[in-house]
Parts: structure tokens; sequence; C-alpha cells
């Protein structure tokens, strides 16, 4: 058994299996592919890349199985199931562009669907047929995706996945904020595997006891949103790279199927051989941290936010309204850009609660006695950190009505 030293969890022990999957071109390139992608320009720190969050995913889930096993929890799941949960934690990630999510905001496909190939034809497919099992590859591709049949999908994808524990508080402690801290033994130790009477399924759960640390994931998902990922700076950065990916992909100049393949120097690298004119001044920005201002913002919850998805959602739309903008502040096209984060969840909370006399609730139906309203809350919580902003290159402001007009809200 190899130990690998790591930041946050101390020694990770990792299986031969698991060593010989970390080894693979696929997974190596994850030590080049930033964590937070342009974050390093707010907070230095945050440098560590999507290979140590792999491992700390992996680990977690080594953790969690093991404790599970005591328990007796696993009865009655096939034996090789464990293996391989334990490797779609580690492998979960193998998909992702350069600077993290940022280009699935531009339309390319998202990176559970390009690690498909990654994962089920290769070296790792080889690999898992020979040590793990021969559909290996397959039920770890169901896994990643949130689609698998397995009672333990919620460890890789749910409202309680292992992923988010891990993400979290290593993007605090690397970026050197108070933000993520999260009861995260009190969690491993209240999950349970139950039978959903709803669903009719068998699957992951909570017991009430771990309703508080459940509360501490949602609350440490908030401030890391509205302090780290979404930033107003980091933001800036982040739609200026999507900028210059999107001209050069509409160049020819790059291809969307090779994108999944680069890292984040190397895209860096591709971007500047061929950029010219505006792009190449773009890029110039981005990489002298020469970032663009914030002409307007307004958090989601003091707008017509439903009115208004298509920002995150039609890109072409979304030139043009920027080009609209740019006309009336008298700028370039080239110098305005419009930012409104993807939506996501703040917090799936769809999930089976054991009470302590045996039954099953779930979160999002009747509450739970004594405990917050997590779903309610966790909408609050999304809307008040995501924000609508306009960045110009130069400081300069568009009011809410000459902008609300352009964007028909």
């Amino acid at each position: 058994m190899t130990f690998i030293r790591d930041p946050l969890w101390n020694n990770i022990r990792v299986d031969p299996t698991a060593e010989r999957l970390l080894d693979t071109s696929v997974v190596q390139r994850l030590r080049y592919v930033r964590q937070l992608g342009l974050a390093h320009l707010v907070y230095p720190g945050a440098t560590h890349s999507r290979f140590e969050h792999a491992l700390g995913a992996y680990h977690l889930a080594r953790r969690t199985l093991a404790r599970l096993h005591e328990e007796g929890a696993l009865e009655g799941i096939a034996a090789d199931e464990g293996a391989v949960v334990a490797a779609a934690a580690l492998l979960h990630d193998v998909g992702h562009y350069p600077f993290s999510h940022a280009l699935e905001e531009i339309g390319v496909p998202h990176h559970e669907e390009v690690s498909r190939p990654l994962l089920t034809e290769g070296e790792i497919a080889e690999i898992l047929r020979n040590e793990t099992a021969s559909d290996a590859p397959e039920r770890i591709y169901a896994l990643v995706c949130g689609t698998s049949k397995s009672p333990l999908q919620g460890l890789i994808s749910g409202s309680l996945d292992l992923d988010k524990m891990d993400y979290l508080k290593r993007d605090a402690l690397m970026c050197g904020v108070p933000y993520g801290e999260i009861d995260e033994d009190r969690l491993m130790h209240a999950l349970v595997v139950l039978d959903d009477p709803t669903t009719g399924r068998r699957g992951v759960g909570v017991r009430t006891k771990g309703l508080s640390a459940l509360e501490s994931l949602l609350f440490a998902k908030y401030q890391m949103y509205r302090n780290v990922y979404w930033h107003h700076a980091v933001r800036s950065a982040t739609a200026m790279y999507k900028r210059m990916v999107e001209s050069a992909l509409a160049a020819g100049s790059l291809e969307i199927a090779a994108l999944g393949r680069y890292t984040d120097e190397g895209l860096i690298f591709a971007l500047g051989a061929s950029a010219k004119g505006d792009s190449r001044a773009l890029l110039d920005d981005l990489l002298g941290r020469r970032l663009f201002k914030r002409a307007f913002e307004a958090p989601a919850a003091a707008l017509p936010m439903e009115s208004l998805e298509w920002i995150a959602e039609d890109r072409d739309r979304s030139r043009r309204a920027e080009s609209e903008i740019a006309a009336k502040l008298g700028l370039a096209a080239d110098d305005v850009l419009l930012d409104f984060p993807a939506k996501t969840q703040m917090l799936g909370l769809d999930l089976p609660v054991l009470a302590r006399d045996g039954t099953v609730h779930r979160v999002t139906q009747e509450g739970i006695p004594g405990a917050i309203d997590l779903p309610v809350l966790a909408e609050q919580l999304y809307r008040s950190a995501r924000y609508l902003r306009v960045f110009t290159r130069g400081k300069t402001t568009i009011s809410r009505g000459d902008l609300e007009a352009i964007l028909g809200a």
C-alpha cells in the first residue's frame, strides 16, 4: 500500500489499482489543471490541481466505505461495488477542461460527457477491466454521470457526495479563507444506506443526527461561492478567458473536440499562438492581470431572474446584448463582457433522512422537526450569491434602467 502526503488529509493510502490509475496519462494531466481556474489571480494560493482533489475524493470514499462496511450497511450490495465506487471517486474529474468549469458556460459539451471515452476506452478501461470488474468502466461512468442504479450512487453524485466535502475544505484551505469549514467526520458517520419509501429504491441517506453537519455543508458552499467561486474579479477573469476561447473556436484555431486534452498552460500557449487583434490584447490583459472592471452588478435576488436566464444559456443573444451595451457606452464591442454565472444548485436536498424511531422522511417534504428549512434556505442563499455583472475595459458605469432596456428585463 502506497501513501501520498496531502496538505488537507495528511497521509492518503492508495491501493495498487488506484496507483496504476494515477500513473495513466489521463489522470496525470489533472496535475496541470487548476482546481479553481483563474481564482489564483485573486487568491494566490489557489494553484492546487484537480489531481489533488481527485486523491482527496478517493480518500473520503475509502473512509466512508470502510465505515459502512463495519456497520454492515453494505450487505446485499455486490462485493466489487466498493472498489468501483472508490475508483469513480478517483476518476470523476478526468474529463475536466482547463480552468475549471468556465468553458461549459459557452456551450461546449459537459465535462462528464468528455470523460466517457477516457473511462470506457484505452488505458484506464484496461486497468479497470483487468483488476476490478469486466464492466467496471461502464459502471464508473454511470456513477460519474449520476445515472447509476447503484445504492451507493449518492456517494459520487448527489446531495451528500464526497466530491463536495473535499473541494469545499480544500479550496478554503488553499485560498486561505475560513469559509469552507464542514463537519465532515460527523456527516460521514451519519451516512446510511436505506430503503427510500418514496422511490422504492435503496440508496444513501442521512441520520437526523447529521442534519447540523448538512447545514454546515450548505453554509460552506454558499460562502465559497459568494467569496471565491463567484468573486467579482474571478468572474471578470473567467469572462475574459471565455471570450478568448469563443473567438478561437469561431476562427477555427481551436477545435471543441481537442479542448479536453489541454492543460491550463497548454491551452494558454495555443491561444497565444493564434491570437491577433482584440484576442491578443485580451490575452495580454489577462496574463498581466489587467482585468475588466465592473460597470454594473446586482444580485439575482434583486432581479427578475427567470427572464434573464438566457444570459447564461444563449451565447449568441448575449453577444448581441454586449454589442448594444458597448454602443450605449461608446465602447468597442470587445470592450464589454456580460456575466451571469450558469445556474447551479446551491445544494440539492431531495434526500432521505432516517429518524431515531426508524422512520424515513425526505428533507423536501414536510420538513424535519427542529431543523432549518434547508431547501428554502438553499434557494435564498443561491439567489444572494449569484450576481449579474457587466464588465468593461476601463472604468465606466451603465444605469440599471439602460441595462434593463437592453436586456428586456
